[in-house]
Parts: C-alpha cells; sequence; structure tokens
C-alpha cells in the first residue's frame, strides 16, 4: 500500500494559507517498521512539513527509539544526556522526566499516578504549569472558568555540551478527555486561542523568520545566538512571560558561579536561523529562555544601509537588551493564527523535525486526570548549519 497523505486539521482560528505547508497525516503505512524505502520517504516527508502524525498506532519504546535514531544514525543518547536531569536536582526540567528503564532514551512524561508501566513499579508524572514558572498566573477563579497558558515555547535541547536533537517523537498511551481550554496571551494584546485539553502547541520557523519585515529579517540572517552554560539550571530562579516566549529580566538567574561545573568550550553559540538540510529554506530557531548573548555580523559588502539596524554588527550582552530584541522577533509568529494545537488522541504518534519548530506544553490537568506520553530525542552528531553566503547576501 502506498503512502498517503493529507493535511492535519486546522482549527478554525488558524491561518489556512501560512500553515498550509505545515504538517501531515501520514496512513498505509506503520511507523514501527518502515522499510529503507518508506523511511526515505517519511524522512523527507518531515523536513517539508515540520511535523507528522500517525494515527491509531502500536509502538514499542525499542521502535519509537529505533525510529527517533533512523534521522541521526550515529546519535546515541537523550537529547538532554541520559540521566542528565535527573543527576541535575536544580534544573526545572527535573520533575518532567521519568526514564523507561529498558530503553533510557525514551522518557515517560504526562500526568497523575502510573502503575506498572514498562518496567516502572510506579511512577509520579506531572504536568508542567505555568503556574509555577510564569511571574504572573491565571487565576484560581480563571483556571475553573478553563482559562490557560502556553507554558514554555521552546526546542528540545540540552543547549550545553550537547548537539540540539533532529527530531522528537511524541507518542500518546493514556490521553484523558475534557473540556477545551482558553489560552490567554495575557500580555496587553487581547489575544486568545482555543485549544483541546492538554494540547501539545507548534508555530513553524519558517513562518517566524518569513512574517519578519526586511530589517529584522537582515539581523536574523547576520545573527548568532550565546546560550548560557547549564540554561535550565541558570534559568530556574527565574520568571517567565505570560506568553511563555522567554523569562522577564529581574537578574533572578543563577550567577555562573553557582552554577554546576562547565567550561566555556561546551557552551553553545548557534546561528539564529537553521536551513533545513532537505529544502533549502531558513528556520527562526530560538530557545529564548536559555539566551545570554548575542552577535550580529555586520552587513556584507555592497548591501543597503539605509534603514538597516546594526550595519556594522554588534555584541548584545545586556540581558534584558539581548530579550526584548528576541521578542520583538519571536512574539508575531506565536499569534493565535499561526498556532497549531494538536488535539491529542490515545495511540497518537507525533515526529516533528526539532530543528524547525517551535512548540509548548499546554494547559492545566487535575491530580485524577492520569496520562501517559512516551517522549523521544536523541542529541544529534551534529551542529544545526546556518545561512549560506547566498543566504545572507539575499537578506541581509
Amino acid at each position: 500500500m502506498a503512502i498517503e497523505i493529507a493535511p492535519l486539521p486546522v482549527p478554525p482560528s488558524a491561518d489556512g494559507e501560512k500553515l498550509k505547508d505545515f504538517g501531515r497525516e501520514v496512513k498505509g503505512v506503520n511507523p514501527g517498521s518502515l522499510s529503507p524505502e518508506q523511511f526515505q520517504e517519511i524522512h523527507n516527508l518531515l523536513y517539508k512539513h515540520g511535523a507528522l502524525l500517525f494515527r491509531d498506532v502500536d509502538l514499542s519504546p525499542e521502535q519509537q527509539y529505533a525510529l527517533t535514531k533512523a534521522f541521526d544514525p550515529t546519535s546515541e543518547s537523550y537529547g538532554h544526556g541520559n540521566n542528565k536531569t535527573g543527576s541535575e536536582k536544580k534544573s526545572i526540567l527535573h520533575p518532567d522526566l521519568k526514564t523507561i528503564p529498558r530503553v533510557p532514551q525514551v522518557q515517560l512524561i504526562g500526568n497523575g499516578m502510573v502503575y506498572n508501566h514498562e518496567g516502572l513499579a510506579e511512577a509520579k508524572l506531572k504536568h508542567p504549569s505555568h503556574t509555577v514558572f510564569h511571574k504572573t498566573r491565571v487565576s484560581p477563579e480563571d483556571e475553573e472558568k478553563g482559562f490557560t497558558r502556553y507554558y514554555r515555547w521552546h526546542i528540545d535541547a540540552a543547549l550545553y555540551d550537547l548537539s540540539p536533537p533532529k527530531v522528537t517523537t511524541l507518542y500518546g498511551v493514556n490521553v484523558p478527555k475534557g473540556a477545551h481550554q482558553r489560552v490567554r496571551y495575557d500580555d496587553g494584546t487581547g489575544d486568545e486561542l482555543e485549544v483541546p485539553l492538554g494540547t501539545t502547541a507548534f508555530v513553524d520557523g519558517r513562518n517566524m523568520f518569513n512574517i519578519l519585515p526586511p530589517e529584522l529579517k537582515s539581523v536574523a540572517v547576520r545573527t548568532k545566538v550565546k546560550y548560557s552554560p547549564h540554561p535550565y539550571v541558570w534559568m530556574a530562579p527565574a520568571h517567565a512571560l505570560s506568553t511563555g516566549l522567554g523569562i522577564m529580566s529581574e537578574g533572578l538567574e543563577m550567577s555562573y558561579d553557582e552554577l554546576p561545573p562547565w567550561e566555556e568550550s561546551k557552551i553553545k553559540v548557534l546561528p539564529m536561523l537553521w536551513k533545513n538540510p532537505v529544502t533549502g529554506e531558513l528556520h527562526f530557531q530560538v530557545h529564548p529562555c536559555g539566551v545570554a548573548e548575542l552577535f550580529v555580523d555586520p552587513l556584507p559588502q555592497g548591501a543597503k544601509r539605509e534603514g538597516a539596524l546594526y550595519p556594522d554588527g554588534v555584541h548584545l550582552a545586556d540581558l534584558k537588551q539581548v530579550r526584548e530584541l528576541l521578542y520583538k522577533m519571536q512574539r508575531p509568529a506565536i499569534a493565535p493564527n499561526l498556532v497549531y494545537p494538536h488535539d491529542w488522541h490515545e495511540r497518537d504518534l507525533v515526529l516533528f523535525h526539532n530543528r524547525g519548530v517551535l512548540h509548548t506544553v499546554v494547559g492545566a490537568f487535575k491530580p485524577d486526570q492520569v496520562r501517559a506520553f512516551h517522549q523521544c530525542n536523541l542529541a544529534a552528531s551534529d551542529d544545526p548549519k546556518g545561512p549560506s553566503e547566498e543566504d545572507v547576501a539575499k537578506w541581509a
């Protein structure tokens, strides 16, 4: 049977034109046992569309690991390092992840108590909540009415020492059903988005770049992003913005002296734009919470200087300034009409191009709503490639 693809069911709120290339449902193939030819087709579809959905799949942790690894055959360890987040008790990721014992690259995430699960006698899972990470929160009264927020827009990546995973796979084992919730941006815009309970929300990094005005496209194509050492430990004392798109500048981050031991050579300095290895498109890929500094190159010779920002280049090391510029560049792409909120069903498998999209946990569960997902991503064998000389000449 030939592989069939269909567009993902985008909500009425979505801009169908801007999301027309994002995401596909794949039918007619078992993702747990792909032939080499089928895998090549899936590989190219994923890089072209950013996310692939397979419905009603039986998938063991071993199969999930094998499928994830096929996108980067020399990758071995979980994207944050096997047991790395477990040993870093101060990391904000620590409470959210449990490892499948016999396949340590696959994590169990979700909500509530899970028993006798893939070799785990019991596991207490906790759905990340904006109420403990954001500076402000939706009131308990409004939560009861169904209002919620995005938790944290991010890329799955350690952003220190290890290279960002190419692909993440998410498999829904237990998916509780409930009333839709309403995401509030609470940033003065009045923006809101109706979402299914416990959705994973995605935005396309291509859109994030493509909708920028020319002067910000020029900055993006010239910029490298320096992350903090151990960024998830560094940011743990700080508070996030109400949109989940970055951290408030209150000076609460851990000082570098307080962090676990780190080496300058392991700090990640990555392009702001990551080049798609299949399509050649540029994706705006920045995890705003972990960024410490920005390096903007000067305009290339012959580029128009009139109206250009930082024509001679600049090194931005003031956190507030860094964050304000990033927010100005990234916020337009999380507008409600550009977000795809996936409506999870049990036995859904979603693959997403982790170097081409940003995503976030959304919403809130009650303690008795049990949810179990298997997540796998692998620290990559190389760092993402940035814009080519031709890209810089075109956009700068």
